[in-house]
């Protein structure tokens, strides 16, 4: 499986947030996310062996909240805690 690397900037001072576009569960969106998440992202999915489209897709069908880009970060939130997101979501 071929994936592109998503690399920090070299400016990590200013978190300039990053608009993607990518297909989920067939239907194109946006996301825009700070790089540091994008990168987070990236580093998930490679763990998980998927690529970031489809671990996008799964936070998608997943999600308790109406915006994606913040589900997607309490997503990487929640993995770096330790804990699986929806787990995450139910201690709150």
């Amino acid at each position: 499986m071929k994936s592109t690397k998503i690399r920090p900037r070299k400016s990590e001072q200013k978190s300039q947030v990053l608009k993607r576009s990518m297909l989920i569960d067939g239907h194109k969106t946006s996301i825009s996310l700070e790089d540091a998440f994008w990168v987070a992202l990236q580093e998930i999915a490679e763990a998980q062996s998927v690529r970031v489209s489809e671990l996008v897709a799964t936070i998608n069908r997943d999600r308790e909240y109406a915006n994606l880009s913040s589900a997607v970060r309490l997503h990487v939130l929640a993995y770096y805690r330790g804990r699986s997101p929806s787990k995450q979501s139910k201690q709150a």
